[in-house]
């Protein structure tokens, strides 16, 4: 407040002084309760020029004043425009100052021509005279100035982003978050709009209904391909569920209950639907996603890039385009030492198409995002099906070379979230997003045989057949015509460039991601194999035992994929002893997966399971020299090394620290347990964990613990919205036995063998205790 009251100090600045703090302090105070001065217009004009320059408002009241008395209804708001110009050339200045100084916290002191704007009703104002239109009963509606509405939406915008309180003021207003949907018809106004409503949306405490937008099937089916991408961020804000975060507040206990509390569908699923009913929406999304560069330049690109810069407003586009060009420029350098050929072809001339490949990067991201969001949803088969009719899993294949993957990208910084809006270049976020998209595409879906061409859907089948095993069923049910193209499939190529990264990339979380959703589900021998014969165990094991990578996301990332190609798999576990053929070798491996069991623990639960496959072929001499042979099953054959897993397991989660990532801990426990009980060993195990407690002075802590994440467990998984398929089908498994164990473990006859509450004395009893309560 000291910026707009001038230098002087309130206790010496006299009877005048006290008055600027009672006008500024009154228009404050309207701004909450609603009464009294609202805006500039209600004070005399001599009182606001008189107090200008000692208060520094630089002129802005006094504007504000003409403003308003030039934007009555019946004028043509030429001579408001031209005030409003004035009003903009003081504004945006700060505003270019934010953008290009780390976003600073919005103060009035940092941007005191801004705060004075809002301060004196301008953004009230703004919004009065954009929606004034909307407002009259005359059945010919008045148009108008393109540049007005523009001027009108770039000053809001730099209120926006340069004084608090604003964004959110302006997102309480549903009518006119509506209204600026309409604007969009409007492509000269077009991009202005979507920077506005992309802002006010991100603040927004309530989703927007997208139903709600009037003809909104009209309106996107009006927008071109370059509209149409940058409307996709809007649409990123509307069909998302809100990032829930890693804290306390967001474990699987808070999480149910707010599920319970919340009606189903969410706004984020109707958004979703809304969008698949717009006809031809999701073809255009794929004619974007796969289109080449040369194909999205037309005549007017220049003036489209330059929009385009305008609206992104972000220092790191530039940055990344200089950077291209460097690298272009440096690349020209090395293979031509012909100094006339660099003369007659200077960095500028290179720009553009650096410029061009970045542009369509950008545009890309927003698609892929959008489409990503619709496949992890409730629609997800039908998103798939048109995703498939669609071919955008071949297109990307034909871009992956030129563009997708056309260089390395160094990418050591942390591995970026689902809804992280982080300050990466555009390149990163590019190829985070397609290998974001890949696993969703891949994930416990028959379509994921789309990732391969019509040679490797070939070696699956003969795989199979030498294996003498039946195919997959969703491998005989692809539509050879919708697969890749090409020598290599996407996940060739995939494969081929995850050999590449530097140890630490977080590119290699996102890579094994993608790879270990084309193997999960119901465990298949011929994509395992498939995988096995390009190296890929060997490429684990080296990033896991000799690279030295540190990187927690990236080895958890590798150890859930290690499981996914070994589990049942002997041949697998073959290799891997060839591979690990030391004990130095193998102790740094168990060293990896004991220093995180929260990473490692599907491993764990992937080579307990094997073993107990392997254990009943006994009479096949191949399994039976693995076992013999093989350090890894030799290790968890022994006893005591399962029970120093399971006792951890329990150990390091309670029901109120569960969440998505650590509750893999609880399922890997109950599936030791369970193979336990399978040879009439469950007894044998309980009683082991009671005397773990009392060896550790603990009598009671690890049942009692145990007791309630299995009655936790119940409530989690018996869900009527809960699908257990994952657990069956990775586990080879029923479902109902399942149940039947956590059901025996939870008895409540003290004499049964099986019951956990058998192996707890009664002083340290403390199973009545309910923790599961909302």
């Amino acid at each position: 407040m000291a910026t707009l009251m001038g230098s002087e100090s309130p206790c010496t600045g006299g009877k005048r002084r006290h008055c600027t703090g009672n006008i500024v302090t009154k228009f404050t105070a309207s701004k909450i309760t609603g009464q009294a001065f609202s805006r500039g217009t209600q004070l005399p004009g001599g009182l606001l020029q008189e107090r200008d320059k000692r208060a520094k408002w630089h002129g802005i009241p006094a504007l504000l004043q003409r403003l308003h008395e030039s934007s009555h209804p019946n004028s043509d708001l030429s001579q408001a425009h031209s005030f409003l110009k004035v009003l903009s050339s003081q504004l945006s200045m700060e505003a270019m100052s934010f953008v290009t100084e780390d976003r600073k916290t919005a103060q009035e002191s940092t941007f005191p021509n801004t705060y004075t704007f809002d301060l004196f009703g301008g953004v009230d104002l703004l919004v009065e005279i954009l929606m004034r239109p909307t407002l009259t009963m005359q059945k010919k509606k008045p148009n108008m100035n393109d540049d007005l509405v523009k001027d009108c939406l770039s000053v809001l915008y730099n209120c926006c982003i340069c004084t608090e309180g604003v964004t959110k003021s302006l997102a309480a207003r549903d009518d006119f978050v509506l209204f600026l949907f309409t604007l969009m018809t409007n492509k000269k106004t077009f991009l202005q709009t979507a920077t506005l409503i992309e802002d006010i949306l991100g603040v927004k405490k309530e989703m927007i209904h997208l139903e709600g937008i009037p003809n909104l099937s009209g309106l996107v089916q009006s927008f071109d391909q370059q509209q149409l991408a940058n409307f996709c961020r809007i649409l990123s804000v509307t069909i998302s569920e809100p990032d829930v975060g890693n804290d306390d507040k967001h474990t699987l206990l808070a999480k149910n209950a707010q599920q319970k509390r919340i009606a189903s569908p969410s706004r984020a699923e109707v958004n979703q639907v809304t969008l698949l009913n717009i006809p031809g929406f999701i073809e255009r999304l794929c004619k974007l996603a796969t289109r080449k560069v040369s194909e999205a330049t037309g005549a007017n690109f220049l003036q489209e890039l330059e929009d385009w810069y305008t609206w992104l407003d972000n220092a790191l586009v530039l940055d990344a385009l200089m950077q291209m060009a460097t690298e272009e420029a440096e690349q020209s350098s090395t293979e031509s030492s012909d100094e006339s050929s660099l003369a007659t072809s200077p960095l500028r001339h290179r720009l553009p198409q650096s410029m061009k490949i970045v542009h369509e990067i950008m545009y890309k991201v927003e698609v892929l995002y959008v489409l990503c969001v619709l496949l992890m949803g409730r629609q997800r088969n039908q998103v798939h099906k048109m995703l498939a009719e669609f071919r955008l899993i071949p297109g990307l294949n034909n871009l992956f070379d030129k563009l997708i993957w056309r260089k390395y990208t160094a990418s050591n910084h942390v591995v970026h979230g689902q809804n992280e809006n982080c300050d990466c270049s555009p390149e990163i976020s590019f190829k985070i997003q397609f290998l974001r998209l890949l696993q969703s595409f891949s994930d416990h879906h028959e379509n994921k045989y789309l990732l391969l061409n019509s040679q490797e859907l070939n070696e699956l089948s003969a795989i199979s057949m030498k294996a003498n095993i039946p195919e997959v069923e969703a491998l005989v049910n692809t539509d050879r015509s919708l697969v890749c193209d090409g020598k290599k499939g996407l996940l060739t190529r995939l494969l081929t460039v995850m050999k590449r990264e530097p140890p630490d990339s977080s590119f290699r979380f996102w890579q094994a991601r993608a790879v270990e959703s084309f193997l999960r589900g119901a465990t298949s021998y011929a994509d395992q194999m498939f995988l096995l014969k390009r190296g890929l165990l060997e490429h684990i094991l080296f990033c896991i035992i000799d690279s030295g990578c540190t990187s927690r996301d990236v080895l958890q990332s590798y150890f859930d994929l290690l499981g996914e190609l070994m589990k049942f798999n002997i041949d697998a576990f073959k290799r891997f002893n060839k591979y690990v053929n030391t004990p130095e070798k193998f102790q740094t491996f168990l060293t990896q997966i004991n220093s995180s069991l929260v990473d490692s623990n599907m491993l764990v639960r992937c080579i307990t399971l094997s073993l107990d496959r392997f254990e009943s072929q006994t009479e096949d001499v191949k399994v039976v020299e693995v076992l013999s042979e093989c350090c890894l099953l030799s290790y968890m054959a022994k006893v005591e090394n399962r029970l120093a897993f399971l006792f951890r397991l329990v150990n390091i989660i309670n029901v109120q620290t569960l969440t998505q990532e650590n509750v893999s801990c609880l399922n890997t426990s109950l599936v030791v347990l369970m193979l336990a009980r399978r040879k009439a060993k469950l007894p044998f195990y309980l009683n082991a964990l009671r005397e773990k407690e009392y060896a550790e002075k603990y009598p009671g802590c690890l049942l009692n613990n145990f007791h309630n994440l299995l009655r936790f467990w119940q409530r989690h998984y018996l869900n009527k919205d809960k699908d257990s398929t994952c657990l069956e089908n990775s586990s080879c498994i029923p479902f109902s036995y399942w149940k039947e164990t956590v059901s025996v473990l939870l008895g409540s006859d003290r004499t049964s063998l099986c019951a956990i509450a058998s192996y707890i004395d009664e002083p340290y009893m403390d199973l009545d205790k309910d923790l599961l309560e909302d």
